[in-house]
């Protein structure tokens, strides 16, 4: 049953937004372009002598909020650049428009940004997305990091998972293996596992590698989030957050074409079309946009029959603004795929019985693919967006959110089983037309008013999400064979071999057909109470309904009704340099029906995950070092743990259990020195399990990644004269040992390890050549998720870009 309070205070702040309206305060907007018609980003527009003012985003469009009535002298400005004023009027509490065209071409304008050294340029000091509102990051009492697209221009990233090489405390758990419903790649944050399931804040799920070929930057968002993005899509060690690139309103692009190791090569294009009739100087009615991959790379495992995998990727995007208060995005991303899944070693129980207990022990050829040809599987991921966006007034702006995801695959999962006696068992989960489809709706309202003489910032919003999975796995063990063995007894685990084997004996199948649909509805409110101090209050009520279903074995239907609370603090002691921030964060999980110790069936309580956290945030020596120092103290409550089984073998249960987790995190990004650039990041973490079985109380969870993980990244460009635009980076990413098996009696070892990568490149106007070196000293090492997947050896790769 719903409780009717949420919805009356959702209706009240509506009612308070709109009233707010009579303040008359408004915001002057506008867009500022070239001499050749190309939007002009990173110009800094501002109110003379006001104290307000907006940066240009990569469109050329500025913003300018909470303006009262009166007039002012707007002033345009960026280092190099000759300033330019215009005097202009605000009345009447309409929205402002002023446009400008700088003397300058973009070319120059590129010029003379690099020439003073645009301050902090893999830094990104707010969004919109974390607070599902504008906010800076000063303000926003959560910790997250974002990593801009100089950063993955610079490194040469073609991947997801290449961009959160940049994320403080994030670490690959598992390649990405393209299964549909749960294939896309694992990471661990705080503690917890997370995937990337989100795109431009809702649903966007891509079982495959990631394609970057449509990625503007990458949000990592920390700890437990569901107030505002739910609890489906996120866990408790917070979410990823994939921000595309948008329709820019000149024509313009760029093709590029790279190749390197182990056979990789890769085609791709970015190409901007806009109405050729409109005026040049205005904002396009209609703009079109087209990002689009194809990429192919061999295993790393030569040894025998290497595995490979190919994807095509293709996203594109239309912006349609018929005027300057209705904007309508709609946006598609489409990847295809075929792959041999990467060798993921599972090991024999106990481990001790295996003689060893660490990777670097193993006796397993780290070069060697253990399988044969015909082991392929064919998935795709297709997602549709909508977004209309409409500014009901200069205070309130109203946002709907349409988009389905479906993944799709069919075809072999090769896995191994390391057994004592040096012996490797091969096993296939395969997957057969295997599908999930997600579909979400959510309608935001967002107003910034004056409450007295307060600043007040609201979101209110309405979501619906139904997951709808209709998953076949099916296979079993196919064979053992010594480590030493012969290639053809290696290459005789092979498509055609499984296949006969499946038409001589049917495999097992594992069904997953369950369908859920979850409503919610949140607020949340920043409240300025003085310019230095704000407070920020949210709560979102979730009903969960589970149809019920096959999830290996029967599922019971259930419906659950869970409220998530958020609270925030911030106070700048020195204003928009340095921000003291506190918050209290939750998180929940909707379990299900279990047996209890009397057999009876009962549904579960939502396990819930409560954090607080603190810490302080800076933006300093003139906005060239941004540097983010928190601890985080998160425990989990009401998990469920299996007692024994009964003589069905059910599991009987009983939800009481805990877990802690417990970190500090460090965030730096810096620009110290002309032309030079860092980023760098420090995590550690201490889980541990409480109130659970004897054999884990107390010991780190064997999902909760390395305690202590590491990344930095270093650059020089050359800012001006005949090499300018010449450059270089260097940097890594560092983790502490991992205990992916971690019990009493069971406990296996991931090595720690630190991986260099380094790059060079010239970037000009029309072109851009770079290379990059991947695992310079050509580490072997290992990830896990309580499994040893090896990772790729040292790789070169060679770009060349066009750019019109």
């Amino acid at each position: 049953m719903w409780n009717s309070r949420p919805i009356g205070l959702t209706a009240s702040l509506l009612s308070c937004a709109l009233t707010m309206q009579a303040q008359q305060l408004t915001a002057i907007r506008g867009r500022v372009i070239t001499a050749d018609g190309r939007p002009a980003e990173s110009v800094t527009v501002g109110l003379k002598s006001h104290g307000q003012g907006a940066v240009t985003n990569s469109n050329g469009e500025y913003v300018i909020e909470r303006v009262r009535d009166g007039k002012y002298v707007l002033v345009v400005s960026a280092v190099g650049l000759k300033t330019t004023e215009q005097s202009v009027t605000v009345s009447g509490g309409q929205t402002a428009t002023f446009d400008f065209t700088l003397a300058e071409n973009a070319e120059r304008l590129k010029e003379v940004i690099v020439s003073g050294n645009r301050t902090n340029a893999f830094a990104r000091k707010q969004s919109e997305y974390v607070g599902k509102m504008p906010l800076s990051n000063l303000e926003n009492p959560q910790v997250y990091a974002t990593v801009g697209k100089e950063l993955l221009t610079e490194q040469l990233v073609f991947s997801v998972d290449e961009a959160t090489r940049n994320a403080p405390g994030l670490q690959k758990m598992w390649d990405a293996t393209g299964r549909g419903g749960d294939g896309g790649a694992f990471y661990g944050s705080q503690g917890f596992i997370v995937s990337s399931q989100l795109r431009n804040g809702v649903a966007g799920n891509v079982t495959s590698d990631i394609d970057a070929i449509n990625l503007e930057k990458l949000e990592v968002i920390k700890g437990p989030s569901a107030t505002l993005f739910g609890s489906s899509l996120t866990s408790y060690g917070g979410l990823i957050n994939r921000v595309t690139k948008k329709p820019l309103d000149t024509f313009g692009g760029e093709l590029n074409v790279a190749a390197g190791s182990y056979g990789f090569h890769r085609i791709s294009a970015d190409v901007n079309l806009v109405d050729a009739t409109a005026p040049a100087n205005q904002p396009k009615t209609l703009a079109f946009r087209l990002n689009t991959a194809y990429t192919y790379e061999d295993s790393f495992q030569n040894l025998g029959y290497p595995g490979f995998t190919k994807n095509l990727a293709v996203a594109p995007s239309l912006q349609f603004r018929p005027n300057d208060r209705l904007t309508v995005n709609l946006d598609a991303e489409v990847y295809k795929g075929t792959n041999v899944g990467k060798q993921i070693i599972f090991f024999y129980h106990p481990s001790a019985a295996l003689g060893f207990d660490r990777a670097d022990e193993s006796p397993l050829n780290y070069r060697q693919s253990y399988q044969g040809e015909g082991l392929t599987q064919d998935s795709r991921s297709t997602n549709l967006f909508g977004q209309v966006q409409y500014r009901i007034s200069p205070n309130l702006t109203s946002t709907t959110f349409l988009t389905t995801s479906h993944s799709f695959s069919d075809g072999f999962g090769p896995y191994f089983y390391l057994m004592p006696g040096d012996t490797l068992a091969r096993a296939d989960q395969s997957t057969d037309n295997s599908r999930r489809t997600v579909f979400e709706a959510q309608q935001l309202f967002n107003g910034d008013f004056q409450l007295g003489n307060l600043r007040n910032r609201v979101v209110v919003g309405l979501d619906f999400l139904r997951i709808d999975s209709d998953v076949n796995f099916l296979g079993g063990n196919i064979d053992k064979i010594p480590l030493n063995a012969s290639s053809a007894t290696i290459r005789s685990f092979n498509g055609t071999s499984v296949a006969a084997r499946y038409a001589a004996s049917a495999p097992g199948n594992y069904l997953v057909t369950t369908k859920t649909n979850t409503y919610s509805a949140f607020v949340s409110d920043v409240l300025n109470l003085t310019d230095q101090l704000s407070v920020l209050a949210a709560l979102r009520v979730d009903h969960f309904d589970n149809k019920g279903g096959i999830f290996y074995s029967p599922v019971q239907a259930y419906s659950q009704t869970t409220f998530s609370p958020k609270f925030g603090a911030v106070y700048q002691p020195v204003k928009d340099r340095v921000s003291l921030f506190a918050n209290y964060q939750n998180s929940f999980n909707n379990l299900g029906v279990y047996l209890n110790t009397a057999g009876s069936s009962l549904v579960a309580r939502p396990e819930r995950a409560n954090q607080w956290e603190g810490g302080v945030k800076l933006d300093a020596a003139g906005g060239r070092l941004s540097a983010t120092v928190s601890y985080y103290d998160i425990h989990v409550k009401d998990r469920l743990r299996i007692i024994n089984y009964n003589s069905d073998f059910q599991a009987i249960s009983a939800q009481d259990a805990n877990q802690q987790s417990r970190g500090v995190e460090v965030s730096v990004v810096a620009n110290p020195l002309q032309g030079f650039n860092m980023v760098g990041g420090f995590a550690y973490n201490n889980s541990k399990f409480e109130t659970e079985d004897e054999t884990v109380n107390g010991r780190r969870p064997n999902t909760a990644s390395s305690p202590i993980v590491a990344n930095a990244w270093l650059s020089y460009r050359q800012p001006a004269g005949v090499l300018r635009g010449l450059g270089a980076g260097f940097g890594g990413n560092y983790a502490s040992e991992n205990r992916v098996q971690n019990t009493s009696t069971n406990v296996f070892t991931l090595p720690s390890y630190t991986i260099l990568n380094a790059s060079v490149f010239y970037d000009q106007p029309r072109y851009r050549l770079s290379a990059k070196v991947d695992n310079l000293t050509d580490k072997q090492y290992w990830v896990g998720y309580t499994t040893m997947n090896p990772q790729k050896l040292r790789s070169i790769v060679g770009s060349v870009a066009y750019k019109f």
